[in-house]
């Protein structure tokens, strides 16, 4: 819109013709035909009696103006160059706004990305635990390795015999020897017990592989949706900056 269309479209609202308005203005109709027509351009005493007459603040005046216009002979008003100074001044407080929270994004993915990969909140290492079985309180804890020995040196000191060695390790193997294995993401170093039903069992490391925990993938997939956000940002703000006129 042109400075002359805005304010022919102002005396249209208000119900005023050319003498009434010039009269409130206190300018010649001729002249006001002139700024309506885009023939003359105010100068910036006769600006601030149009706003004055038309009970009119300078912002709300100019923000329908097309800015090449503005930025033309009308640059020269004041009013004109603070509301163009204004604007400019908002246009790169949103653009500053837009580019730190795209900015902000990408580096908030990438640093869930990095945790999600290095298990800095949640552990990626698979630690695997095997107990032989269930020991007694009054046993050695390498009972399961040992109990065969036992049985023969106790054949050889003849107290017991070959039957009963026989039987006595077959039920052993069948109701004590009861192999468990373990797969946790938490570390509970080399060894660790647990009290069971009847004794106690002893855990004992055999691997440790790394494998990216289920909360980790929801923390990469958010680190990746982030990122994609972030570059989104700075993309949607090149193109709108492109089309926007200066």
């Amino acid at each position: 819109m042109n400075f002359g269309e805005k304010l022919k479209q102002i005396r249209t609202e208000k119900n005023l013709t050319q003498p009434q308005m010039a009269e409130a203005i206190g300018i010649e109709q001729s002249y006001l035909s002139k700024l309506e027509n885009d023939k003359s351009v105010p100068s910036a005493d006769m600006f601030q009696s149009i706003l004055k007459a038309l009970n009119q603040d300078a912002n709300d005046f100019l923000k329908d103006i097309d800015k090449k216009i503005l930025q033309g002979p009308l640059k020269q008003i004041p009013e004109v160059s603070n509301f163009l100074n204004t604007s400019i001044a908002v246009k790169v407080h949103s653009v500053k706004k837009w580019l730190l929270s795209s900015a902000a994004a990408c580096t908030l993915g990438f640093a869930c990305m990095l945790a999600a990969n290095d298990g800095i909140f949640f552990s990626n290492n698979l630690y695997k635990y095997e107990s032989m079985g269930v020991f007694l309180a009054d046993e050695p804890e390498n009972i399961f390795d040992q109990y065969a020995k036992i049985l023969t040196l106790k054949v050889s000191a003849k107290l017991i015999a070959g039957e009963e060695f026989s039987k006595l390790l077959a039920e052993f193997e069948t109701k004590r020897k009861r192999p468990v294995v373990v797969e946790q993401n938490r570390d509970q170093g080399t060894v660790y017990y647990q009290n069971v039903d009847g004794g106690r069992r002893k855990f004992e490391l055999t691997n440790v592989r790394h494998v990216l925990a289920m909360p980790n993938k929801y923390l990469q997939f958010l680190g990746g949706v982030l990122v994609f956000c972030g570059i989104l940002g700075f993309f949607m703000e090149w193109r709108l900056r492109k089309l926007q006129p200066t």
